[in-house]
């Protein structure tokens, strides 16, 4: 069989066109605090830049680098020897001075940013011609997929062919605002596994690998050998700093967005949470079963807006913390109106929230205030108002001991506007109380109404089927009624002659009686 053969290929051609499709790599190896990478090296495509950084490799200039610039999902850029992101530079400086520190970038426009693990060199940020060119010693590695953006701008000089693991730990590093890790990650050492290329005139190449300069001793935030977390603390009480910082933080997020007046903000001690109340009792009967612990600035059972009918839980004010505290431990569970209540200390802040807001929005507050408010820190009804330190009781904010006769003074006033603020709150709560039961009555008058106007719509309508049956009844008799009617005056009408008028009947009697007596007459003879 006949076998169709090719075009016959040179050696010489069989080898470049393989070296195309085929490019043949060196490699080198990074070995950082984190972990070994691997680098492949184009180095017939972009050979100026690879041997640049063969050279840096040969000559230990990467060695205690800083990966200074990680952008996750981005890329991770390292090579800058000072670790602020402007320094560094090409071995072409290293040999021949600074007018040679950077060199003109090599684009392939073959080679892209498609994949993860591809290695470029940085653009400097005076990378201009009269510099030298763009390209020094720094460069980036790539840790997302079609960056096509990159292409035609930066060098791509190399790929990450081990090492994957480790370019994600470096990719999902704690970093600061600027892209720094807090903990330093950094090239320990670099091999140059195979270098093609020989080495330039001056070139010093160092038997062991040097020991780190002050300037890059300056650079080390964290050092890698150190932890974030004190041993000596005890699992426990990392946690809860952990969560105090996470509720920190979120305190943070409701000022911001306008829920909190500022974060820092505590709910009063001196306010119990009353809940599982039976739904009749009222705000009299809590104030009178906790008064006899002291005095009470304020007790509300929360209704529901709606209907005015109890959620079963309520607030108590107490004006002295002790007091507070003493119904707390001898109040909870205790049986009331048929229902074991529990109690707790308030958590809410609703209503500093509230006299915040209105306080704002009044326009009223000063520099010495907080949020802009100055009552809010004065508050005295979240205050002992004493200048003993065992009993100065600061349960919202910091404030200054000093002043006592005008804290005092103070106190008076708002106790005299509290006193009646209560007295009107009482007889108003009373009014709307009447109010709303006068709307229910109102509401069940309306409804019987409307039950007593559909029952007589029921009523009518049974009548009418009713008319109607009865109607239907008539007409059938009716007709019977005159058939049979007319047969009797025809009846009339033959008797008599076909006359139907008194006339002709009175005759029709006359003949009969004296047809009766004829025949008596004879008989008698």
């Amino acid at each position: 069989m006949h076998q169709v053969q090719g075009p016959q290929l040179s050696p010489f051609t069989f080898i470049r066109l393989n070296i195309y499709l085929h490019p043949i790599t060196q490699s080198v190896l990074l070995e950082t605090s984190v972990g070994d990478i691997v680098i492949d090296l184009y180095t017939k495509q972009c050979p100026r830049t690879a041997l640049n950084f063969l050279k840096l490799c040969k000559i230990k200039y990467y060695n205690f680098c800083p990966f200074h610039n990680v952008q996750k999902g981005f890329m991770v850029q390292t090579g800058d020897p000072t670790g602020k992101g402007d320094g560094g530079q090409s071995i072409y400086g290293v040999l021949n001075g600074p007018t040679q520190r950077y060199f003109s970038a090599e684009i392939h426009p073959k080679l892209k940013h498609k994949k993860i693990g591809t290695v470029s060199m940085a653009v400097s940020q005076d990378g201009s011609t009269a510099a030298g060119g763009a390209s020094g010693s720094q460069f980036f590695i790539t840790t997302g997929e079609n960056l096509d953006y990159l292409d035609g701008k930066y060098t791509v000089f190399g790929e990450v062919a081990e090492g994957f693991d480790t370019l994600e730990k470096i990719n999902t590093a704690y970093c600061d605002e600027t892209g720094r890790p807090f903990k330093d990650i950094r090239i320990r050492h670099t091999v140059v596994l195979d270098d093609p290329f020989p080495d330039p005139d001056g070139l010093l190449v160092p038997d062991e690998s040097p020991l780190p300069s002050k300037e890059m001793l300056d650079t080390i935030r964290i050092g890698e050998d150190e932890d974030f977390e004190d041993p000596d603390v005890a699992p426990e009480e990392l946690e809860r700093q952990r969560r105090a910082k996470e509720a920190k933080a979120q305190a943070l997020t409701l000022e911001m967005v306008g829920d909190l007046p500022f974060a820092e903000v505590k709910p009063p001690e001196n306010v119990l949470f009353v809940c599982k109340l039976n739904p009749v009792t009222r705000d009299e009967d809590l104030e009178l079963i906790f008064s006899r612990f002291g005095h009470i600035n304020s007790c509300e059972v929360i209704k529901d807006k709606k209907t005015g009918e109890s959620l079963c839980y309520a607030f108590i004010e107490f004006d002295k913390q002790p007091d507070c505290e003493e119904a707390y431990f001898k109040m909870d569970n205790v049986l009331i109106d048929d229902r074991r209540i529990h109690v707790d200390f308030s958590q809410s802040v609703s209503k500093l929230h509230k006299d915040w807001i209105t306080k704002r929005m009044r326009g009223q507050g000063g520099e010495d205030g907080v949020g802009g408010v100055a009552n809010l820190q004065r508050r005295k009804r979240y205050r002992d108002g004493t200048d003993d330190s065992e009993n100065n009781y600061e349960m919202l904010f910091d404030h200054d001991d000093g002043g006592k006769e005008r804290r005092d003074e103070g106190y008076k006033k708002w106790d005299d506007g509290r006193s009646r603020e209560k007295s009107g709150n009482v007889k108003g709560e009373r009014e709307r109380d009447r109010d709303r039961e006068r709307d229910r009555e109102r509401d069940r008058e309306r409804n019987r109404d409307r039950d007593r106007e559909r029952d007589r719509d029921r009523d009518r309508e049974r009548d009418q089927y009713r008319e109607r049956d009865r109607d239907g009844h008539r007409g059938s008799y009716s007709k019977r009624r005159s058939r049979s009617t007319s047969l009797d005056r025809r009846k009339e009408q033959d008797r008599y002659g076909g006359g139907t008028n008194s006339n002709s009947r009175r005759e029709h009697r006359h003949r009969s009686r004296s047809r009766s007596r004829e025949r008596g007459k004879k008989d008698r003879r």
